[in-house]
């Protein structure tokens, strides 16, 4: 018995060796694989059917002509101009609308798929992913990653066609463009490993579903100007990653913001991007700890 358990215990002791003596270049490499492994089990899960791509495009297609055509009595309100310069120019309050719903739709997705993903505990399948070597951080972004890319490319795509035909982006720089996607794909990175980290450990997480919903809808400002909401709400919504990138997402293309009027934005979100990865290896580390003495992933 002894014997059995030394050499059932020795491809575990050879793989972990393994993976310490791996030099950077072979590390990245076995990170992206477990991305793309992510990626095709999700596919494979979830879009297997034509039907869901329609779901993609449509839904978040009628949620900005709702917030658009809801808008538009009040768009010639007295003093809104004074308040909003925006309002003065309806290919500016167009493209408003159509960078918060496409900010919303990036951070939306990945409370869905946090959600779908907790219900692996049920399937079996997040037993066996606690059982592999690889790095528990990885397999929760290649996680998020996947979901990212395989829910919001058709409704990008749809945004960047829109934008074109519209027109009236206002950049102080073409590489602002970049500045804007990265300032909103990098912190919905970390929105996902937080969510996925806490998710998989929640007895309910549904909840998160269901709070998060109208919350980041109505806090991050995605269907209203910001000077509507009063200085405490301003507060309570920074603490959302999506309030930030939509903020810089807007100055960069609407407004004409250069790097340096961005930076305390930026370094704002960078903090915020920070600390939910931070906070997700905490859950990890707690909920795996937790699991491994009591035999249960419910931990919050």
């Amino acid at each position: 018995m002894a014997q059995g358990k030394r050499q059932a215990a020795m491809p575990v002791s050879f793989c972990t060796s393994s993976i310490a003596l791996e030099n950077p270049r072979q590390r990245l490499t076995r990170y992206w694989r477990i991305i793309m492994a992510e990626m095709l089990k999700q596919h494979r899960m979830l879009f297997g059917g034509k039907l869901i791509y329609c779901s993609m495009l449509l839904w978040p297609a009628l949620e900005l002509g709702t917030a658009y055509y809801t808008f538009q009595p009040l768009a010639h309100a007295p003093g809104l101009r004074q308040h909003w310069p925006l309002a003065a120019d309806a290919r500016a309050v167009m493209l408003f609308f159509i960078t918060g719903m496409l900010a919303y739709v990036f951070y939306w997705s990945l409370v869905q798929s946090s959600w779908m993903f907790s219900r692996e505990r049920f399937e079996g399948t997040l037993e066996m992913m606690f059982l592999t070597p690889a790095n528990r951080l990885v397999l929760m972004l290649a996680n998020g990653t996947a979901a990212l890319f395989q829910s919001v490319w058709l409704f990008l795509t749809f945004t960047v066609g829109l934008m074109a035909l519209v027109g009236g982006l206002h950049m102080s720089h073409p590489m602002m463009l970049v500045l804007a996607f990265l300032s909103l794909f990098l912190p919905a990175m970390a929105w996902a490993v937080f969510l996925n980290s806490f998710c998989i450990f929640a007895r309910d997480s549904s909840f998160f579903y269901s709070l998060l919903e109208p919350t980041m809808s109505f806090l991050s400002a995605v269907r209203l100007p910001p000077f509507v909401y009063p200085l405490a709400v301003r507060v309570v919504g920074s603490v959302l990653p999506l309030t930030t990138s939509l903020i810089i997402l807007r100055a960069a293309l609407l407004e004409g913001a250069t790097l340096m009027q961005l930076m305390p934005q930026l370094v704002f979100l960078m903090g915020l991007t920070l600390v939910l990865f931070v906070l997700a290896a905490w859950a990890l580390k707690r909920g795996e700890e937790h699991a491994r003495h009591t035999g249960s992933l419910s931990l919050f």
